[in-house]
């Protein structure tokens, strides 16, 4: 399976400035979602992060590995059952930021399912530039109503 980014709109609730997602590369039903965002220098995060030396944000590697992790529910259920859902991020754990992103760079992001059980989901995130691990964090989400 593979969403664009009007298929993405469809399931998330986040929009410009802050859909961090761009397409949905690979999907195994429940198991694990892969996507990119095409990082550029014209996000206006680089006005202040830094000026001179623009560093994508870590919380904002970590909010774009929620958003492609919210995609999972839609996955196993039904997308109209789904439709007056939202997915809320609960928790963070385990963080790490291992190398910077920068303008320019293609952020591939793979979240895969530690464990499912009802409405709360149990998430590995991992964050990728050219094949190499940048971050990585397990995330709690749960499906609630809008």
């Amino acid at each position: 399976m593979v969403f664009d980014i009007n298929q993405i709109q469809e399931m998330l609730p986040h929009r410009y400035p802050f859909l961090l997602v761009d397409r949905i590369t690979e999907v195994k039903e429940g198991e694990f979602v892969r996507g990119y965002l095409n990082v550029s220098i014209t996000n206006a995060v680089f006005q202040g992060h830094f000026p001179g030396h623009p560093i994508y944000p870590g919380v904002l590697i970590i909010e774009g590995m929620a958003q492609t992790g919210a995609i999972l529910p839609f996955t196993v259920e039904d997308k109209e059952k789904l439709k007056d859902k939202v997915v809320y991020f609960m928790s963070i754990d385990k963080a790490k930021f291992r190398k910077p992103v920068l303008p320019g760079d293609k952020l591939e992001y793979k979240v895969s399912t530690i464990k499912h059980r009802g409405k709360i989901w149990h998430l590995k995130g991992e964050a990728y530039v050219d094949d190499e691990l940048v971050a990585e964090a397990e995330l709690k989400a749960m499906i609630v109503d809008k």
